[in-house]
Parts: C-alpha cells; structure tokens; sequence
C-alpha cells in the first residue's frame, strides 16, 4: 500500500505582464519579489511554473527570494481553458453570459485544455506519496487556479469560471489523507502594497 502524507499546494498567478511581449512589467517584478518575500517562512521544496514567460519569469523571481528551492517547468501549468461547459451544464440565468466569454477567447486556448487540466490534477492535487509532508509552488494563471480549486471544493466541472486572481494572489490548499481537501487561503494579497493588489482583476470585483 502506498503510503500518503499531506501535501500544501501553493497557488499563485503570475505577476502583471506587458500586453505586448509577455514579459513582466515594472509593477509585474515588484509583485514576484514580494512574493517571494512572503514565502520565504514557508518550507517549500520546489517552484513549479507554466511554460509562458511572464509565468517562468515570476517563478524565478520568487524562487530568487528562497534558499534551496528547485524551480521545474510544467506543461500542466500553463494557460488553457480546463473544461468547455455545455449550456445544459450551466445555470440558465447565466448561460448566455457564461458562453460568450468563452467565445472571445483564442481558439487555442479552449482547444486541448481538458487534457492538461487532467494532468494538472494528477501533478498537482491530492495528498502526496510517501511519508513526508510536501508544499510546493506552483506559478500559473487565474483559469488553471479556477480549476484546481473548484476540485478541491467539489463543485461542478464549469464553475471553474468566475474564480477571478489577481496578479501575484496566493492561494493555500490542504490535501490530507482521509479528509476532504481545504481551501485555506485564496487570492490572497496581503503582502503587496494597495496599488499593486488588484493587477488583472475586473473593475466591477475591486472590493
């Protein structure tokens, strides 16, 4: 029998990146390094990143704050839409809104997203295997963050959507062995200044 122990998974998007190359702004590199700051207490033993630019270029940025800590590309960690709802999936009264926001993305995100999101739980979530507590990073964007915590909640495959992050969020789930996972912090922004918080978020969500 394998022997399990619990795993902390740590979330966080990457920080505000240039529209035009993908590579952090200003702000962006001063969102990583904070974070990195913060996490510095944290016994983590790794810092996963997706394979775009403004995703690896965060990671090393916090992983540059940590001692001793391997940085690891994924596929699994990059930008895609995890799971394509049908519109009997959805609740009716947001259906059409739902959908459509799903239509202005690019092609190649809605397409081959549910493969990767399939890896990503098997990489990322559950408790881990062996004997010794795990926490990781992992550095990836606001849908993939959406997915690995509506697993952990046990909600419906589509509500994934909704789940705003902001740029450089922390989000904390517990995976013990036997219990049901927790949600033990999420989007959390406390270690950046007021005006680097809300980076990447809607407006109208600005609370």
């Amino acid at each position: 029998m394998t022997r399990t122990a619990v795993r902390y998974l740590y979330l966080a998007r990457h920080a505000e990146a240039s529209p035009d190359d993908g590579r952090l702004t200003e702000a962006g590199r001063r969102q990583a390094v904070l974070l990195g700051e913060r996490l510095r207490r944290s016994p983590l033993s790794a810092v996963v990143h997706g394979p775009l630019p403004r995703a690896e270029e965060t990671a090393r940025l916090v992983q540059g704050r940590l001692r001793g800590v391997e940085l690891k590309s994924s596929e699994a960690a990059g930008d895609y839409v995890p799971h394509v709802p049908e519109r009997d999936e959805l609740p009716a009264e947001s259906a059409d809104f739902l959908l459509d926001r799903l239509a202005e993305l690019p092609a190649g995100e809605r397409e081959g997203g549910r493969e990767q999101a399939e890896q990503a739980l098997a990489a990322f979530a559950g408790p881990a295997e062996g004997g010794a507590p795990r926490h990781e990073l992992v550095v990836t964007h606001a849908f993939l963050i959406g997915w690995l915590v509506r697993d952990a909640l046990d909600a419906p495959e589509w509500r994934w959507m909704g789940l705003n992050h902001a740029n450089a969020g922390l989000t904390v789930i517990r995976y013990t062995p036997g219990r049901p996972a927790s949600l033990l912090l999420f989007n959390d922004t406390g270690h950046l200044p007021p005006r680097l918080r809300r980076t990447g978020q809607p407006r109208e969500i600005d609370v």
